[in-house]
């Protein structure tokens, strides 16, 4: 960081005296573009002093200047006003992303995703780097490593939306660095993402749904949190964490008051009654409402051989109860809006991806233009 004193003629004739503050610079496009703030002091000299008063005028203020700027260059080495010291600079970029981690664990609050964000960022940087040695390069670097390189537990590679996630979550990280005064600067926030390519969602109809319900499952529980989720649209790890004091019964039915895993947001969400009979009988409040669900490999084959006994094709996994929730809400009539809402979604354009499977409202709209006679 460097301070200049900086000298700009004004239209009254006089010169305005001004701090230009030096903060590095971003590489964009191939060009380098300079960072700088700029501090105006409110201070005055004459173009062409005349007489003793203006000449010691200029002198006194020139000095009041001198000595702002070595109290500004002070109050940066020491971390005043966001600018990082270099023992920050220096420290462990991975210890502050597993504190982030850890965090994010205390609240329950989207703990997996940042957790494979730095097993990624681990693999990227063999377990090492200081926050000094992040800049565009390094960032461009880690956006291809998940792109190219980085995969699934299963071994394939990440899905578009996946990249965009992890490394936002990567850019967010750099950002709360800038607030804790570690960092001056993200240089994450120009580096171009691939566009992210829909998948397509598999759901369960009703008449599917109808069977699943019929058709006995190895664990029970997994059967009633499955089918839970097709009716309430709740994750699985929101259904895994629910109590019995989530529940608040009122005069117009059942409600569930959680916060959402993926966003920490909190949500009040209206059941009917058929969501309610799957949840059994109450136990105590702080009792899990789902007790003995868990997920592992095994579970996921027992869900599947549940699936293909029931006599479904479809590769279903527990996250397509929450399509499914969808798809019967927009199939059944319900506007783009409320769904949204009961689907606590922040962003209704995520709403919108659900609202293509549907057809039923497109071929209704195209029956309803008249017959050509001829």
């Amino acid at each position: 960081m460097r301070v200049h004193l900086r000298k700009r003629r004004q239209k009254n004739g006089k010169i305005s005296l001004y701090l230009e503050i030096y903060k590095g610079y971003l590489k964009t496009d191939n060009k380098i573009k300079a960072i700088r703030d700029y501090e105006y002091l409110n201070l005055y000299l004459y173009n062409k002093p005349s007489g003793f008063l203006q000449k010691k005028h200029n002198k006194e203020t020139t000095q009041l200047a001198k000595t702002i700027k070595a109290q500004k260059e002070i109050d940066i080495q020491n971390g005043k006003y966001g600018f990082s010291s270099k023992s920050k600079q220096n420290s462990d970029f991975l210890k502050y992303f597993q504190k982030l981690t850890n965090d994010r664990l205390q609240s329950k609050g989207n703990y997996g995703n940042w957790n494979s964000v730095l097993k990624h960022l681990k693999g990227f940087t063999s377990n090492r780097i200081l926050f000094k040695d992040i800049d565009e390069k390094f960032c461009e670097g880690f956006k291809d490593y998940l792109v190219n390189t980085a995969l699934k537990k299963n071994g394939e590679k990440l899905s578009t939306s996946s990249i965009s996630s992890y490394y936002n979550k990567f850019k967010a990280s750099l950002k709360q660095a800038i607030e804790d005064k570690i960092i001056t600067y993200n240089p994450s926030v120009n580096i171009k993402l691939p566009k992210i390519i829909e998948n397509k969602r598999q759901y369960l109809t009703l008449e599917e749904l109808q069977s699943l319900y019929k058709t006995e499952c190895r664990y029970p529980v997994l059967k009633r949190a499955f089918l839970f989720s097709c009716l309430t649209g709740l994750r699985k790890g929101d259904i895994q964490e629910l109590k019995w004091n989530d529940l608040h019964t009122t005069e117009d039915g059942v409600k569930i008051t959680h916060h959402q895993e993926k966003t920490e947001s909190l949500e009040y969400l209206d059941i009917n009654h058929q969501a309610v009979e799957l949840i059994g009988n109450k136990e105590g409040d702080d009792d899990l409402i789902f007790k003995g669900l868990k997920f592992s490999t095994y579970v996921n084959t027992a869900l599947m051989l549940w699936i293909l006994k029931a006599g479904i094709t479809k590769h279903i996994t527990f996250h397509c109860g929450r399509h499914t929730y969808a798809t019967l809400l927009f199939n059944y009539g319900v506007d783009l809006f409320t769904v949204s809402k009961l689907l606590g979604h922040k962003n209704i354009k995520n709403t919108q991806i659900y609202a293509k499977i549907i057809d039923k409202t497109k071929r209704e709209a195209v029956n309803k233009l008249p017959q050509i006679k001829i």
